[in-house]
């Protein structure tokens, strides 16, 4: 017999009490885990399911985990159906069963009780997490290159098996992963923080329990969900119905140099239900910049939370009335054996093509293009005492010029809410020297609301030699600006910059770093929002004091100029300027997008 809802304040007290359990398990993995990827990026993710695989509360992490946690934790729960007995821990890294790419390892363990009326049944919840390992085997150091052609080359594939069974380790399986990665003791701890990790999610289930009793506990959990989908469908009815389609570009896969890569778009909203459909979409590529299914599916859910105008916890009752169409055999939903190791570029241009065409139904609640998602770099090798070393960063930029306000400067990508490594952690752990991290000037699109600056990061490499690779993106594509807003700018990699040796390479790369080679990246500078010349004066100043920007900017991009060296602006001066820029009219496409963008 089905319960009846429980009372408004006790389901908002537990609806907290879950969600504080998956920070807590977050926290677990911050304070213990050995690599940098995550005690510094904070690379993971956490949460509480329920018997069948929901996601009921997640911890303080990525968005780019949104569907990867239920997606393949019912893989899991379908391979192995009842077999699941007390002391069971369950792992798996397969992109082709609910996961995502190789580093990306998830652990699962549940929580059983008593059924409700005594007799003994399934898990009653499960605790869950997933981490980006520092490297899981493969044919290059941190097993992300964007180079590789199959999955079988990316690395150590782990389809849904046990980790323990009644308490037992599985020390097989133990052995062959720590025998087939580069960094065995630091894979093994990260390891260890996750099932610590599920250790803190089990016990703060069996409070939860103990406080409420498992009937109850039962229908918290669904009421929990059932809330989420409630405030979905009450924000999707106060927005206009509509359909929009945006069509952005990712420069290439590396292995087809030059070639874009087509991403689709098209969002359906009619009362209290929002369609994702992302067919029309380059069919799944050679390179490793193919997405999983519950990739693209979470950047379809963050972009449909970002215009909601109530902030309800992530849960499968989110899911319910937001409906992601991938065809499969294409990039946004490849099939195996396709490599899909630097999966991450193609879910963040996700995110900014599905703001795309958000931003044509409610302009008034999108920015424009952030920084094109993080770069990853990694650079891998043995140091001068023969010791394995890897190190793997995710450098995060800027967000776009937002409807009322700039956009935000050295700011995570929306969809990957990750921190900065510090410089002190990387020179103290790797054979690198960091030269500079800072902000660029003029690299924030234009717009009344300009667009984040890029960042830029120089590493000196003092090791014999190392693999360095890089996973990054808008060299030819720039972050689009909307609303009037000009694009942001591109991002360059440079070897050896201001020597006599400079080179400019491609965004992606896999190559040999030697001692006194000095390598760094640039970030590309997110979108501007809103006409140039419609933007404060005074903004304009304050952005110049700032060095944010240059004079040249100023009058080139906002038509603003200023008496003398000073910062004192000349009124007539910038009236007739403006006069002239807009007379001019609007700018011709640039040669960087060569294809439509908003199709409303």
């Amino acid at each position: 017999m089905q319960s009846a809802r429980p009372d408004p304040i006790t389901a908002e007290l537990f609806r907290n009490a879950i969600v504080a359990l998956a920070d807590e398990m977050a926290l677990t993995i911050y304070r213990t885990a050995y690599s940098g990827v995550l005690k510094n990026i904070m690379d993971f993710s956490t949460a509480i399911c329920d018997g069948q695989g929901r996601l009921v509360a997640q911890g303080l992490s990525l968005p780019g985990h949104l569907a990867s946690i239920p997606s393949a934790l019912r893989a899991c729960i379908a391979l192995f159906g009842d077999d699941i007995a007390p002391g069971d821990i369950l792992i798996m890294n397969d992109p082709y069963s609910g996961g995502m790419h190789l580093p990306d390892i998830f652990i699962f363990r549940p929580f059983l009780h008593p059924a409700v009326e005594g007799e003994t049944s399934g898990p009653m919840a499960w605790a869950a997490t997933v981490c980006h390992h520092t490297d899981v085997g493969g044919r290059v150091p941190g097993s992300n290159a964007s180079d590789s052609t199959e999955i079988f080359a990316e690395g150590l594939c782990i389809p849904p098996l046990k980790l323990f069974a009644a308490g037992q380790p599985n020390t097989t399986l133990l052995r062959m992963i720590e025998r087939n990665v580069r960094l065995p003791k630091r894979v093994m701890g990260d390891l260890r923080a996750q099932l610590a990790a599920c250790e803190i999610g089990i016990r703060g289930m069996a409070d939860l329990v103990a406080r409420h009793g498992p009937e109850a506990t039962l229908a918290l959990m669904g009421e929990t969900m059932d809330h989420s989908e409630r405030l979905v469908r009450h924000c999707l009815a106060e927005l206009p119905d509509g359909e929009a389609m945006f069509t952005d570009w990712i420069d290439d896969d590396q292995i087809d140099a030059g070639k874009p890569i087509k991403l689709v778009c098209t969002v359906r909203k009619h009362g209290e239900k929002m369609v994702f459909d992302w067919t029309g979409s380059s069919p799944q590529v050679k390179g490793a910049i193919n997405n999983t299914w519950s990739y693209t599916a979470g950047a379809s859910y963050c972009a449909a939370k970002c215009v909601l105008s109530i902030n309800m916890a992530n849960n499968d009752g989110v899911f319910r009335a937001i409906e992601v169409i991938a065809p499969p055999g294409t990039i946004m939903n490849a099939l195996s054996p396709a490599a899909c190791a630097a999966r991450g570029l193609t879910g963040f241009r996700a995110a900014d093509c599905a703001f795309g065409a958000l931003a044509a139904l409610y302009p008034d609640r999108v920015f424009a293009a952030s920084d094109g998602g993080n770069t990853g770099v990694t650079i891998g090798g043995t140091d001068t005492s023969r010791r394995p070393f890897i190190y793997v960063d995710f450098l995060s930029g800027a967000w776009g010029g937002r409807p009322t306000s700039d956009g935000l400067d050295g700011n995570t990508n929306m969809f990957a809410n990750m921190a900065s490594f510090s410089i002190e952690a990387i020179e103290t752990d790797n054979p690198l020297e960091v030269l500079d991290y800072e902000m660029l000037p003029d690299t924030g699109g234009p717009g009344k609301y300009r667009g984040g600056l890029s960042l830029r990061r120089t590493w000196r490499m003092l090791a014999d030699e190392g693999i360095l690779q890089v996973r990054a993106d808008r060299a030819t594509h720039r972050p689009y600006g909307l609303q009037g807003g000009g694009p942001g700018s591109p991002s360059r990699n440079v070897m050896n910059p201001g020597t006599p040796e400079q080179v400019v390479l491609s965004a992606k790369l896999t190559m040999t770093l030697r001692q006194g080679q000095v390598f760094r990246h640039e970030l590309p500078g997110a979108g501007g929002w809103g006409d140039p010349l419609t933007r404060d004066a005074q903004a304009v100043a304050a952005d110049l004091k700032a060095e944010k920007i240059t004079r040249a900017a100023a009058a080139l991009d906002y038509g603003v100029m200023f008496v003398g060296d000073t910062l004192l602006i000349d009124e007539a001066a910038t009236r007739a300027l403006r006069t002239r820029i807009a007379a001019r009219g609007p700018a011709p496409s640039p040669a960087w997008q060569p294809f439509p963008g908003l199709v409303a």
